[in-house]
Parts: C-alpha cells; structure tokens; sequence
C-alpha cells in the first residue's frame, strides 16, 4: 500500500509539472480526485484491505498524499489565471482616479458677480417670478395698450388668466414697490423670454438684470455714478460712459448707456464701428405715472432703474462672438470658465 501511495505521488509531480493551462490542470484533478474512478479516493477505498497494524501508517500517508495534492493543484491553478490575465487590464492597486467635477456656466459666473456688487451697495436680491400676468410686465410699467410689446409676435402668452412670460425683469419693480414703501434698492437678475429668432446676438430666452433704487431726492447724477461703477468693476477701471436720450415706457428722462470699447479701448476699431463706444444698457429715472401705480407719492420719492444683458455681458467679458456658444452644451467651451 505505502508502495502504490509512492508511486501516485511521484506520477502526480510529473503530470503536474506537464500541465500548463487551466484544462490540462482540470482534468488532472478529476485523475486524482474524480469521484468515479479519481486514484486518491480510490486508494483509500482500499484501505479496508490493509491488515490491521499497517492501517495506521497507511492512513497517515494517504491523509498527507491527498493534502499535498490539493495544495499543488491549487497553487498551479492560482500561477496559471495570474499568467492568463490580459495585459490591459485594470490594476486595482493603482490611486483612484478622482471624478470629474461640474462648475459654474459663464452666465451664471457672470450674474453672481454682478448680484455680489450690487449686495456690496445695500441692494437686495430678488429674482421674481418668470410667469407674470398683464398688469406687472406692461400694464403698471406704463405700456400703452396698442404697444407693439404687447403684441402676439413679440411676447409668449398662456392661454390662462392673461398670463405670459415676462419679457423683462422690470416686473420686479413693481412687485417690490406694491410690497415695500420706500427707501427700496433692489437687483433682479434672471431669465426672461421675447418671440425672437435665434442669432449670433439674439435668443427667444436670454437673461437680464435690472436694479431699482427708490427714495428721497434720487436724481440722475446718482444713477450716473451707480453705472460708472459697476461697469468699471465688470470691465475695467480704465473705461469711460456716456448717456444718450432714449426713450422707455417706464422711466422719464431715459437713457441708452454707452461704455468705451474693450477692445480698442475707446481708439475705433471694427467691433465698434470706429466709434470707440458700445452699447451697454438702458436705464433712466422712475416715471412718476409708475410710482403712482403702485401708490407712492413722487412728489416725495422719486428714483431709478436700468436693464442689462446679462448674456451681453458674458460674451463681452469672455470674449464670446456668437451667443448660441453659451447654449450649446459643448463642453470644449464650457471647461473653459
């Protein structure tokens, strides 16, 4: 018996040896530990022939035959996958690779600087709601009922209760003046919707930003420096502003605001048509009729507003020709901010 245990362990180290991938060692062990006709198993089904005082030796002896068996065909098994993994896969002791991370969309980088320098003012912030009714976006603003703002091709209505999407922030001002009596300084920023095609320089959905400052003796030389320092913070100290006469429903005198050029800095160049300016905002002081609209008397208070792109102004920040490139998702813009 200790003779035949001998020579099963001596034919397993060669068959062992011989066997170099995971079929061959598979049908090695089935040889060796099959149960029908495996030659361990086999052989201690023999133990019941040993005579009695050499039962013992041989049991001991098939007991660490088939431990040391089990043990080298385990650790073939284990050198055999280890050589049989692909070269490209993934070491799984390497560092981790960290996620890629979101970040701010230019608009809204440049909407939160302007909110933040209008709160180092004393402004309050309030967006407002973006479906308005007739009265806060024309009727209270002094929008004559024939104004071609009104019209079906210039304005999205919903079909319930007049309502539409506001084509300006200017909604804020008359929200806050029906629930605040003055002294009132507030900045409305947000998205606001026009029947516009879509251009290198227009959208149906853009966004705005519109202060409003209402209290005793507001004249334009306060809306004047108010301007001159958030467009010297927004673009530099460097540049220059000028009024021109223009004409809104809503404030009385009003004026288009020009600031110099950022590219040729006020010398003339393409971009502004070598005028040295470019057209920033609108803005003038509060109409009397719309103070009286929301029941402030303007024989006591008086004040202003103004509107700027707030897309306008990222393109001119970040240097954006077309402002379809702030809309389109592509990520080889968007990584750049």
């Amino acid at each position: 018996m200790l003779d035949d245990i001998a020579r099963v362990s001596a034919e397993f180290d060669a068959a062992l040896a011989a066997a170099n991938d995971k079929r061959a060692l598979d049908d090695l062990r089935v040889h060796y530990f099959g149960r029908k006709q495996g030659l361990v198993p086999a052989l201690f089904a023999r133990l019941r022939e040993v005579p009695k005082e050499q039962k013992k030796d041989a049991g001991d002896a098939l007991n660490k035959l088939r431990d040391r068996l089990e043990q080298a065909l385990d650790e073939k098994a284990a050198r055999i996958a280890a050589q049989s993994v692909p070269t490209d896969t993934i070491d799984v002791t390497l560092p981790a690779r960290m996620p890629r991370l979101g970040h701010l969309h230019p608009i809204s980088i440049v909407r939160m600087e302007i909110e933040g320098l209008f709160k180092e003012m004393g402004y309050t912030i309030d967006p407002g709601p973006e479906i308005e009714s007739d009265w806060y976006n024309f009727e209270a603003l002094n929008f004559t009922p024939d104004h071609p703002a009104r019209d079906t091709q210039d304005t999205f209505f919903v079909d319930v209760d007049k309502l539409l999407l506001r084509t300006h922030t200017s909604n804020v001002q008359i929200r806050t003046m029906e629930a605040h009596q003055p002294p009132i300084k507030v900045l409305s920023a947000g998205r606001v919707y026009r029947r516009d095609e879509i251009t290198m320089r227009r959208s149906p959905m853009f966004h705005q930003a519109e202060g409003l400052l209402v209290d005793r003796g507001i004249h334009i030389g306060h809306l004047r420096a108010t301007l001159e320092h958030m467009i010297r913070r927004l673009f530099g100290a460097d540049l220059q502003m000028r009024f021109r006469p223009s004409f809104f429903p809503f404030t009385e005198p009003s004026a288009e605001v020009d600031m110099s050029c950022l590219f040729c800095r006020g010398a003339g160049c393409g971009t502004c048509s070598q005028t040295g300016w470019m057209e920033i905002l609108g803005c003038g002081m509060v109409h009397p009729q719309v103070l009286r609209n929301c029941h402030i008397d303007p024989e006591e208070w008086s004040g202003f507003a103004f509107g700027l792109g707030v897309d306008r102004v990222a393109m001119l920040k970040f240097g954006v020709p077309n402002i379809r490139t702030l809309f389109e998702n592509d990520l080889r813009v968007l990584q750049q901010f």
